[in-house]
């Protein structure tokens, strides 16, 4: 077996021991990403080793709310862990959303340990072109 010493790992092992994993009542944030690509916003949350049933994404009104919970895999009583560093427990993340997206429409997709999330932007905020009329009743001024 390889040992390997880190006093920096060493430090954040021993921090994220005293603070704890997240919990329901205190998650620890997730990364994300967001940009926008096209008629589309788009919101990427890493969330490696979390299966996708341990997903929750919830909206209202213009409140996104993602939670995950990243479970510890079933062992047997003859496993020994030897090193443990991988975070288990809650994460979440709440974004608040513009009024210009149309969040009936979001589509959700969950590919290896990426969750991304596709906002379409709501018609009545897309750039549009206005014609002008031209007035159908002219007057003549008798002179």
């Amino acid at each position: 077996m390889l040992m390997r010493t880190d006093p920096f790992r060493e430090l954040d092992r021993l921090a994220q021991q005293m603070m704890g994993s997240g919990t329901w009542s205190r998650p620890s944030v997730m990364p994300m990403d967001a940009y926008r690509e096209g008629d589309e916003y788009v919101v990427a949350f890493d969330l490696p080793g979390v299966a996708s049933d341990a997903i929750d994404i919830d909206v209202e009104r213009n409140m996104l709310t993602v939670k995950a919970e990243r479970r510890p895999v079933a062992k047997s009583d003859e496993v020994q862990i030897e090193l443990s560093e991988r975070p288990l427990g809650v994460f979440s993340r709440q974004i608040v959303l513009a009024d210009t997206l149309d969040t009936e429409q979001i589509q959700a997709d969950y590919d290896a340990g990426v969750l991304t999330l596709r906002i379409p932007i709501a018609e009545r905020a897309k750039p549009r072109k206005i014609t002008v009329g031209v007035g159908s009743r002219r007057q003549e001024i008798p002179g």
